[in-house]
């Protein structure tokens, strides 16, 4: 936890997962967590939290304690597809946001979410929001394909 911690008061972003949460998913899914944990001198310096299924690896919360050029990439993606490859799973979903990770062969998937919003006139607002919004992060999709790095094969 002091990794995450200390890498979200780093870049002043909210904590979102405390004690509880971790000691929680410890107990009740150790078999649904891969835990990326990077050592320097076998002292842990950085660590990335991801959950297992038999199909997929989703990942992370990151955190570090010490800055290391590659460390980010190498604890949260890197690892995390040598054990899917490993552990023959299909698919890696990396999280969110992030044009730097075309450079590495990430292509951008949409994704949805399953929040439900007790206020009906918030649910009603990000609604309104979230339709809006659809048709220029297909655009945006489409210009990441583009940029993506790999090339069309053509016979």
């Amino acid at each position: 936890m002091a990794c995450y911690t200390r890498t979200h008061q780093q870049f002043n972003s909210p904590i979102a997962l405390n004690l509880d949460f971790f000691e929680r998913i410890g107990a009740r899914m150790a078999d649904n967590i891969l835990l990326i944990v990077a050592l320097r001198d076998d002292t842990p310096i950085a660590s990335a939290l991801n959950f297992v299924s038999r199909d997929a690896l989703y990942g992370r919360s990151w955190g570090t304690l010490e800055y290391h050029s590659g460390l980010h990439f190498e604890t949260c993606y890197y690892q995390a597809i040598d054990y899917c490859i490993t552990h023959q799973i299909g698919l890696f979903e990396g999280g969110a946001q992030g044009e730097h990770k075309l450079a590495r062969g990430f292509l951008p998937e949409t994704t949805w979410s399953a929040h439900w919003l007790a206020d009906p006139r918030f649910a009603s607002a990000v609604d309104s929001y979230l339709k809006r919004e659809a048709d220029s992060m297909d655009a945006y999709v489409d210009e990441l394909n583009e940029r993506g790095p790999y090339k069309a094969l053509t016979f």
